[in-house]
């Protein structure tokens, strides 16, 4: 690391730290040629590749736009969609690659939305999975009604072994 005081080429870290939940570290230099001290930032850079091949830095920015338009005229917040943003990028970090596939985002976005908001879930889907008939939309509705009935279920034999 260049010093940015005299320029030098080298310096010697004096103390590390973790901050923002461990994405960035902080690091504390000391340059051996003028003396001085500086901090300096490091950040894991998660890319996404695009189906033509792009690769992009990951944005939460971009996952808040694309799911905002499935939510339009929905009762969703903007904290919700931020906090499913934040979902969706520890899901793809913790995948543990430097780049990960446009299609893995995706599906990463998928879970978080459909506990949401449900018919937000439904658009999002049948644009990220290309729906092509009615069919696949009623395939889609049947799964989320055995999921809510699993629910329904579930919180019914809880209550019985109370």
């Amino acid at each position: 690391m260049r010093c940015p005081y005299c320029r030098h080429a080298d310096s010697r870290v004096v103390d590390s730290r973790e901050a923002d939940d461990g994405q960035l570290i902080r690091r504390r230099r000391s340059c051996p040629e003028c003396g001085k001290r500086f901090t300096t930032v490091e950040e894991a850079v998660l890319a996404v590749v695009k189906r033509s091949g792009v690769t992009e830095p990951f944005s939460r920015t971009k996952i808040i736009g694309g799911v905002r338009k499935a939510c339009q005229g929905r009762p969703v917040d903007d904290d919700s969609l931020a906090l499913l943003a934040q979902r969706v990028e520890e899901t793809v970090r913790a995948k543990g690659a430097a780049e990960i596939p446009s299609h893995d985002v995706g599906l990463a976005i998928l879970g978080p939305l459909r506990d949401l908001d449900e018919i937000a879930y439904l658009r999002f889907a049948s644009v990220y999975r290309s729906f092509d008939s009615l069919a696949d939309f009623e395939r889609e509705i049947e799964t989320l009604r055995a999921a809510a009935q699993a629910r329904v279920d579930a919180v019914e034999a809880a209550g019985r072994t109370s």
